[in-house]
């Protein structure tokens, strides 16, 4: 049975996923010029990140509920917070065309 402050640290790292998924998706956004691009990387780079900090989060730290199998971890630990970022970004949050930046001059 997992313990109160272990459930409330590991809602902290869902919210950490999420942030960095809702992050890497915006510096894709902003970094990448064409329109599928950003989604490609997105669903390819985030996920590796997000598998890093679980091992980080879960194994090292030992943050979080047993949560059964392999597949149910991938599902609540990349899964759920990846799409929860890159929706938040991609629906939420205006896009970069439409912030006007001061010309530079060189």
């Amino acid at each position: 049975m997992a313990s109160v402050l272990n459930l409330v640290l590991f809602g902290v790292v869902l919210v950490v996923h999420t942030l960095i998924a809702a992050v890497m998706t915006r510096f894709f956004r902003i970094r990448l010029k064409t329109q599928w691009g950003y989604v490609i990387y997105s669903l390819l780079l985030i996920p590796v990140v997000l598998f890093v900090t679980t091992l980080v989060f879960s194994g090292i730290l030992q943050i979080g509920p047993d949560l059964g199998d392999t597949t149910t971890a991938f599902g609540v630990m990349i899964g759920m917070p990846l799409a929860l970022g890159f929706t938040i970004d991609t629906l939420y949050v205006p896009p970069p065309e439409e912030y006007e930046l001061p010309e530079t001059q060189n």
